[in-house]
């Protein structure tokens, strides 16, 4: 499809981030084993960017860098600072995010799925940062589990009484997601900006046991799982016991693929899908938490590393970009860019006039083919977990610098990405200007 050359009016936003997707864990990036027909339609429709990288490898600076357009040596929030008795550090009072910018440009905002930036009453609870309407997990840390005592619709504290005592009456996922195609529904005749920030398919590894977890349970052999639970008798931590892990991670993706096909259909239905651009991506990479196994699954694709990682496995991101008539569809695109990127596009998108500061570049030309697109000299993440992280991008040149709150541990990697994608070959001793630069 070639882009037409203007919008018939604003168009609406639909922004879906998954929680702890690898790159490698849907069909249009390589996975063979777990099915994803709506997200390989949503490809085939739209533009695959090859080069996406998230805010950091964990969730809450990482959303907090989407929120705010900003990369993690600028964010306030950093880490998962979590506090008691739920919820996270706040974003500061004043703090401006992709939510007020649409808000400004007359957009109806909602926010469906997990927050985690912030706590229940602070000053970036979500209704307080530019959302009209919220309803899911305040907390990150109570967003593991899948069947909640209860859940936050605004500022209200919504009971599941069907849930206490470990009961399994009320899926979260499926309530969210529900309550998202309401919200599309109801709001189809304004212009809307909707943030649906799932939870799948982040442990626990938890979920209906439908006619889909049956068909993986019949496609993965059980004694995979056995031998997996074999290898690794710690590997749930904290979280519940997942009888079957395997089969459960991948009908996690298969129920979050199912829900992105839910949302295009109902576009269509609307008659608002050539009006909508439909994002789709993850917040970092994935976690080996709770039974989940990424080395089955491959689920960082082609590269190094998972969550808590700044190697390509723990920030590179599945992302595609869907507006029939106005992004290209099947189109196959290396710009690189990153999650603070997203301000300045949906600034550039909406044509707002206020002076923004962020650290990103608007990829409008990249995506709509119209204009000059400008390009990053440098991309940058920090992590301050396991001793202090930090990484850099520069061209194809990556830099990673391990243990930097404990000098006399720190280290520094230099990997050429042109030649070695999986950064294994660290070449600092062959190029030293390019260290010290």
């Amino acid at each position: 499809q070639q882009p037409e050359a203007e919008w018939k009016q604003s168009p609406n936003v639909i922004y879906i981030l998954a929680d702890d997707l690898g790159i490698g864990d849907i069909s249009p990036y390589g996975q063979n084993l777990i099915k994803t027909p709506n997200l390989q339609r949503m490809s085939d429709e739209g533009m695959r960017f090859t080069q996406c990288y998230s805010g950091t490898s964990v969730s809450a600076p990482s959303r907090a860098s989407l929120m705010t357009g900003q990369h993690t040596g600028h964010t306030y929030i950093r880490g998962n600072m979590r506090m008691d008795p739920e919820g996270q550090v706040a974003m500061p009072a004043g703090t401006y995010t992709i939510a007020e910018l649409f808000h400004e440009a007359g957009y109806a905002t909602g926010c469906f799925g997990k927050w985690g930036l912030g706590y229940p009453g602070s000053e970036s609870d979500p209704t307080k940062v530019g959302f009209d309407e919220f309803l899911g997990y305040n907390c990150q840390t109570l967003a593991h589990d899948y069947y909640p005592d209860h859940l936050w619709d605004g500022t209200k504290r919504v009971e599941f009484p069907e849930n206490y005592n470990q009961a399994e009456g009320t899926y979260s996922a499926d309530l969210i997601h529900n309550r998202a195609l309401q919200y599309i529904r109801s709001h189809a005749g304004e212009k809307f900006f909707a943030y649906l920030s799932y939870t799948l398919p982040h442990a626990e590894l938890v979920l209906p046991k439908d006619s889909v977890y049956q068909s993986y349970c019949n496609l993965i052999p059980a004694k995979d799982d056995e031998a997996w639970a074999e290898q690794n008798p710690n590997r749930r931590g904290a979280y519940g016991a997942a009888e079957r892990p395997l089969a459960a991670f991948a009908s996690m993706v298969t129920r979050l693929d199912k829900y992105v096909g839910e949302i295009m259909e109902l576009l269509a239905e609307l008659g608002i899908d050539d009006n909508t651009i439909v994002v789709f991506t993850s917040d970092n990479g994935p976690h080996r938490e709770g039974g989940a196994n990424p080395d089955y699954f491959k689920s960082y694709g082609p590269y190094r590393g998972v969550k808590r990682d700044l190697y390509e496995g723990g920030i590179r991101m599945p992302m595609i970009i869907r507006c029939p008539n106005h992004i290209e569809g099947g189109v196959t695109n290396d710009h690189i860019m990153a999650f603070w990127d997203m301000m300045p596009t949906f600034a550039e998108l909406t044509g707002t006039t206020r002076d923004i500061q962020t650290d990103g570049i608007s990829f409008l030309p990249t995506l709509l083919g119209k204009g000059k697109q400008k390009e990053h000299e440098y991309l940058y993440w920090e992590f301050h977990e396991k001793g202090g992280r930090q990484a850099l991008r520069y061209g194809n040149w990556k830099g990673v610098r391990l243990f930097v709150g404990c000098p006399e541990k720190t280290t520094f990697e230099l990997y050429d990405l042109s030649k070695d994608i999986h950064e294994d070959n660290d070449v600092s001793e062959q190029y030293p200007e390019m260290v010290k630069k």
